[in-house]
């Protein structure tokens, strides 16, 4: 047997797999940099002195951190598992929170009073908020995760890659086909198949200076763009901004409503993308990612920054990519380091976005799949229920930006004029507020129900009605009697499953190949498939070593 010590002197700190996941991650976290620093200058109308020279340093901060800090967890369970083949978890802005601080928080405060700086003292109250609740989701997480069944956890994280990471991206990318679509095709070519490049030349790489070099000579890009940029660099590393931080935590009421259900999605977006990095062989443990997570938000807006890290999605694509545990260390030094330098002015004026963005729509391919790959094929009605919360929460985004840019509002046109012309915004709008949570919610009632364990699904059921009462799911904020509609309905599902309950109606029988598939993905096999003394394989059981509890952790059961 390998001993612990000779594997952690054996571990490499870089592999050519890095290589790959690291052009394609650092692209993909790039392009959000970009973003929400266009959103702070050119919506919020932040100085771009405040925007280069605080908001991005003390991003930088919490990223360099983060990567580092997720590289050591990969390193410890590699070692812990004797194994070279461990995946770092992809750590960056949350890209949800991204706008959402903006376009929710701190752009109406700057409309009604004109003040940049106090949209900026607000967004950084409500970063701080959600870190101290994704905190407090460290204790929680974990058990939700335990009993929740993996087509709902996936199905819901699908739900999200699918919608809020690939079709914005995707839409893009068909502006500027002529560009996005050839590097779309080198990316799948070199991720997809086993086909490499001459020389084995990093094929993310290979894809940017390919889309690049169609952009210039196309004459998408311009040279004075590219000049007026550079006069943006200049090195600033951040400082304490408690002041700020405080005046928005002196009016921090308002910003509980959405606080709070963001705060709800953030832990359990990460707990989702565990799962999927345990589903693809890397089981960490869910309580350290939690806390790194939450601990992320709250430095970074205690230094200036109102976007909250969290762990992304596309971890499984990253691992398919060849990337081991150096490419997340690299992504974050750095970025942290084109932070401190005010570089993405640059970086945005050189490469085209035709040719970031196909790295996203790589990454929802990846984890649409998984969804459906990871679990049996029973539950595959599971994985859609879990998807179309998120669905819905897209379409009322984009119906709101069409309407906002035409200027009015769903209130202002009313629902029937609405319906009338086939649009059931209504609707749409309650199923996803509080996508992710009600997605995860729907998708394990779906999957108990198929495995007719009808207790469990009452008892999520019921949990949906509780978390619909309050506001965390299908309501616009967080009260009393939030949609008692909804709730009730979410009751009478409950009834009706305790009700077959009392019928005890043996649970589904998993099929052999349903068993070798949990054993792959992360639970043994149980030695009897008599589902009446044993956890079935395709009940979203995990089980597997964990790295911050001594190596083990209890089976993952959902039933």
């Amino acid at each position: 047997m390998v001993s612990t010590r000779s594997t952690a002197v054996g571990l490499p700190y870089w592999v050519r797999g890095d290589t790959n996941a690291f052009f394609g991650f650092g692209v993909n976290v790039l392009v959000n940099v970009l973003t929400l620093t266009g959103l702070c200058v050119f919506v919020v109308n932040l100085p771009e002195r405040e925007v280069f020279g605080t908001i991005l340093p003390a991003l930088g901060i919490a990223l360099v951190a983060g990567n580092i800090y997720y590289t050591y967890l990969a390193r410890r369970l590699a070692r812990r598992e004797n194994r070279t083949d461990v995946t770092a978890l992809p750590y960056g802005p949350s890209v949800p929170h991204m706008f959402i601080v903006v376009f929710v928080i701190m752009l109406p405060i700057f409309l009604r009073t004109g003040d940049p700086v106090r949209a900026w003292e607000a967004g950084l109250a409500w970063a701080f908020i959600i870190g101290v609740i994704v905190l407090i989701g460290a204790f929680v997480g974990p058990y939700i995760r335990r009993y929740t069944p993996r087509a709902a956890l996936l199905g819901t994280l699908a739900g999200i890659s699918i919608t809020f990471i690939s079709m914005n991206p995707a839409g893009q990318m068909w502006r500027l086909a002529w560009i996005a679509l050839p590097v779309l095709a080198l990316l799948l070519i070199g991720l997809l198949t086993d086909v490499k490049l001459p020389f084995n030349f990093p094929i993310g790489l290979a894809a940017l200076l390919l889309g690049t070099a169609i952009g210039w000579l196309g004459g998408a890009m311009s040279v004075p763009d590219v000049t007026s940029a550079a006069r943006d660099i200049a090195f600033a590393f951040p400082t304490l901004q408690l002041d700020l931080l405080l005046r928005g935590l002196s009016d921090m009421a308002p910003l509980l409503a959405t606080a709070i259900p963001l705060g709800v999605y953030n832990f359990t977006e990460a707990m989702t993308n565990v799962e999927s990095a345990a589903t693809a062989g890397d089981n960490y443990n869910l309580r350290s990612v939690l806390l790194a997570d939450g601990a992320g938000a709250v430095i970074g807006s205690a230094l200036g920054s109102p976007f909250p890290p969290a762990v992304y999605v596309g971890h499984p694509g990253w691992k398919a990519a060849g990337g081991r545990t150096g490419y997340s260390m690299a992504t974050g030094v750095v970025i942290a380091l084109l932070c401190f330098l005010g570089m993405f002015s640059l970086l945005g004026a050189i490469f085209p976005t035709a040719a970031i963005v196909p790295i996203l729509l790589y990454i929802g391919l990846l984890i649409g799949a998984q969804a459906f790959q990871a679990t049996p094929r029973a539950h595959a009605a599971a994985v859609v229920a879990a998807l179309i919360p998120n669905i819905a929460a897209w379409a009322t985004g984009q119906m709101n930006n069409a309407l906002a840019a035409a200027g009015t509002s769903a209130a202002e046109v009313g629902d029937e004029a609405l319906a009338g012309a086939g649009v059931v915004y209504d609707g749409l709008r309650i199923l996803g507020e509080g996508a992710i949570l009600a997605g995860l919610v729907l998708g394990a009632i779906v999957a108990f129900i198929i495995d007719k364990r009808f207790l469990h699904a009452a008892a999520f059921a019921a949990a949906g009605a509780v978390l619909c009462f309050i506001g965390l799911i299908h309501g616009e904020e967080v009260q009393w009697n939030a949609n008692g509609q909804v709730a009730l309905g979410y009751l009478f599902v409950a009834v009706i499953c305790a009700i077959f309950a009392l019928g005890k109606y043996p649970p589904r029988v998993p099929a052999p190949e349903e068993i070798e598939l949990d054993r792959l993905h992360g639970g043994p096999a149980p030695a009897d498939p008599n589902p009446t003394d044993s956890v079935p394989a395709d009940s979203g059981a995990t089980s597997a070593t964990d790295p911050a509890d001594g190596g083990k952790r209890e089976p993952a059961v959902s039933g």
